[in-house]
């Protein structure tokens, strides 16, 4: 099974050194997990960090299937040359996030899960 940490470790390998913000950006928009912009597992293993390494993540980009990396490929294809707070700012400005966070204010802390099924939704009508 493959691991936010697997996806990391792949974005990482491909683009390199980066912020923990990219990173954190670049496996949302790969639909590596569901629970929203910030993957806690993954936030926590580089709190206080700013930049990140391939060093510093211990994950197996080796358990990712084709399908997979292809996923991961296309993300960065699409949006690896574009700084953390510009992928910060596009995700909060779509409807997944948007429709998580509801009528809290902003900057308020929301634990709300965005689901694949919303992002498939979203994202997929992008395509179309």
């Amino acid at each position: 099974m493959t691991s936010i940490f697997d996806v990391a470790a792949y974005v990482l390998d491909k683009l390199g050194v980066m912020t923990t913000m990219k990173l954190e950006k670049l496996c949302y928009y790969s639909q590596a997990w569901a629970n929203g912009p910030v993957c806690p597992d993954l936030y926590h293993a580089h709190k206080g960090m700013f930049k990140i390494t391939r060093g510093d993540i211990h994950g197996d980009p080796s358990n990712i299937d084709e399908d997979g990396t292809s996923t991961i490929d296309a993300v960065l294809n699409a949006y690896g040359k574009m700084g953390a707070y510009q992928l910060s700012e596009l995700t909060h400005s779509e409807r997944p996030w948007r429709d998580a966070r509801g009528d809290l204010p902003q900057g308020a802390i929301c634990n709300t899960e965005i689901t694949e099924a919303a992002m498939a939704e979203y994202y997929g009508s992008l395509t179309d």
